[in-house]
């Protein structure tokens, strides 16, 4: 085994790179074992990706020889083929030593056949390695600083000098957001009052049809008992099948009619009008059951308002007194919430003949309450 030393060291960086090229170039043509004819060949080629690197060539073919690198630990390295024809070329690749990963390599030619092996080594002093000044990497970092601190100046005059103009744009385009959505608010809250106005209005004309509405002792579900002929509670608070009514002993079959319902906190309540046939049938009915047939209602349970056949109203807060109206010429039934003048919802009435106030107290054992109306 032939190694080959590079320990000299010089005092300025010139005479390093020129002492490099020497041995760079004695170790082109030093072979591990003269005269061998199959020994490898170790040639230091340069500098390369901030390491120096080695290439070592053998005469012996790919197939007939296998090549190692170790280094000064005595691991094996991988290399890099120089040629792609690993079958029938010469033997060669390539290496680069990285400051820090050890100052010598060895290539070794195995012999696959006779097991036998020949080697070449270099040892390169530390001085040799590419390395970058401390001072120049400060110098560096400093000099970008500088760099990017006269990039933000500039920026920032630059920016400066389109402030006005685009902060008055800005301001521009803000006012006319604002002006524009005031404008959408004034007219969403003009048609809210005109909308408040007309409701009011509608709800004063029924308001001035009132009648006064009594209840009948005899058409009456036995689990409700009636009072001073104007309020109805359950008796039970157990939910009564199918439905627990009291009719009035007015019916109206022309003209309008208005009266109001007092429900306060009641959970549960139904109010509507019924035909006469039906009124006829409860006053007959000995069996307790409701009949079925044209009537017409607005329910209140479970904090949700539905009308008949459970089809659901827009969600309107409990009210306190219900105004019904129901209006003969127009074939119409009105409720209203009386505290907030408003309309709750509207039902066309599509069966004709005299028609019955009904109401349906629930199982809360609340009364209900039919008031008189003040006008």
């Amino acid at each position: 085994m032939v190694r080959i030393a590079v320990a000299d060291r010089v005092q300025r960086y010139q005479q390093m790179q020129s002492t490099y090229m020497q041995i760079s170039s004695r170790s082109s043509c030093i072979s591990g074992n003269p005269g061998g004819g199959h020994d490898p060949l170790l040639v230091l080629d340069g500098y390369k990706d901030d390491g120096i690197q080695l290439k070592c060539f053998s005469e012996r073919l790919f197939s007939e020889v296998q090549l190692l690198w170790t280094d000064d630990r005595g691991d094996n390295v991988t290399g890099t083929p120089l040629t792609t024809d690993t079958t029938t070329g010469n033997t060669s690749s390539s290496i680069i030593l990285k400051p820090g990963s050890g100052n010598s390599m060895s290539c070794k030619i195995v012999d696959k056949l006779l097991k036998t092996s020949t080697e070449s080594s270099v040892v390169i002093a530390d001085v040799f390695f590419p390395a970058t000044s401390p001072w120049l990497a400060a110098f560096v970092v400093i000099l970008l600083l500088n760099v990017l601190l006269v990039i933000a100046a500039i920026y920032k005059l630059r920016k400066n000098n389109k402030t006005t103009t685009s902060e008055q744009n800005a301001q521009k385009e803000i006012q006319k957001e604002i002006d524009e959505l005031n404008d959408e608010l004034e007219h969403q809250d003009l048609l809210s009052k005109i909308e408040k106005v007309q409701n009011e209005l509608e709800f004063r004309r029924a308001h001035s049809n009132a009648v006064n509405i009594t209840l009948d002792e005899d058409c009456k579900h036995p689990c409700l008992v009636i009072e001073d002929k104007n309020k109805v509670k359950s008796s039970t608070q157990e939910e009564i099948p199918p439905k627990a009514v009291v009719v009035a002993t007015e019916g109206f079959s022309e003209e309008k009619h208005y009266w109001e319902v007092e429900v306060a906190d009641k959970s549960e309540w139904e109010l509507g009008v019924v035909c006469e046939e039906i009124r006829n049938t409860l006053r007959s009915n000995t069996i307790n059951t409701f009949p079925k047939g044209n009537l017409l209602s607005l329910r209140f349970s479970q904090g949700e308002y539905s009308l008949t056949g459970g089809n659901g109203v827009r969600n309107y807060k409990p009210c306190n007194m219900v105004g019904v109206f129901l209006d003969q010429e127009l074939h119409k039934l009105s409720f209203f919430d009386v505290e907030e003048k408003c309309l709750l919802v509207s039902l066309s009435v599509e069966f004709s003949g005299k028609l019955y106030p009904f109401f349906s107290p629930g199982s809360d054992g609340k009364w209900l309450v039919v008031s008189p109306v003040h006008t």
